[in-house]
């Protein structure tokens, strides 16, 4: 099945560009030039994939996200943002974007992350291979409940409601607790070799889960190794173990 791509670009050179290249590789797409016009499409039509500009007419782009992931829609995002923008790049990430380009870009950068995206994504099972495999009992850490095969966490008697990879970050954390895992381990572990995106990614899904969890520091936390990576820290006196 030909799978279908709203992008939203008001730039109308790079618009055409756009939508030349992405048809040329089998993909269906449509354009939307406004903000609004954007997300009304955006909400009320289904895409595999939704490439978004960030500084539209009408609604911006950051908005434009925010809106989506807050009323559920799990549709990967492809981010455009200008040159040395960090934060905008931060900014989109932590706002449940799932990839973002830099421009000016090439169409084979452009099209290598779209069908990375696209891959990634594209079901349970594949998203699941991403990391080592594990007994199907949960991973118990102090408070924390992890659950591998149905992607549930539960914190205390709290269901904790996380993207996939933001999961599967915490998922690979929670199998080597205490051990620190470099920002390459999680980033090949999670989103896989080919992925092309930059370290900083795994930085804010961390910084992500940190807040969503909220995780007592009494029982267990996410330590952060200057200029290493993370890892995942259980009080001595509470074990990791499956619950039977």
């Amino acid at each position: 099945m030909t799978q279908r791509l709203l992008v939203i670009e008001d730039e109308p050179t790079l618009a055409r560009l756009l939508s030349y290249n992405l048809t040329q590789e089998g993909y269906d797409v449509t354009i939307e030039d406004h903000g609004t016009s954007g997300y009304e499409r955006a909400s009320h039509e289904p895409y595999d994939l939704i490439i978004l500009d960030l500084m539209l007419p009408g609604m911006n782009g950051f908005d434009i996200l925010s809106k989506l992931r807050s009323k559920g829609m799990e549709t990967p995002v492809i981010i455009l943002t200008a040159k040395n923008a960090e934060e905008e790049v931060v900014q989109g990430l932590k706002l449940g974007a799932d990839d973002y380009i830099t421009k000016p870009f090439g169409v084979s950068e452009l099209l290598a992350r779209v069908s990375t995206v696209l891959r990634r994504v594209s079901g349970p099972g594949e998203e699941a291979a991403a990391v080592p495999e594990s007994p199907t009992s949960a991973i118990t850490l102090g408070q924390l409940e992890i659950y591998p095969e149905k992607y549930e966490v539960m914190l205390g008697s709290t269901s904790i409601n996380l993207r996939p990879k933001e999961f599967e970050v915490l998922l690979y954390l929670a199998r080597k607790p205490g051990v620190v895992l470099t920002r390459d381990d999680l980033m090949n572990a999670v989103w896989g070799f080919d992925y092309i995106g930059g370290q900083r990614t795994v930085d804010v899904h961390v910084s992500s889960l940190r807040k969503k969890l909220e995780l007592d520091p009494e029982s267990v936390h996410i330590d952060s190794i200057r200029g290493v990576g993370y890892k995942l820290v259980v009080n001595k006196k509470r074990s990791s173990h499956p619950v039977e």
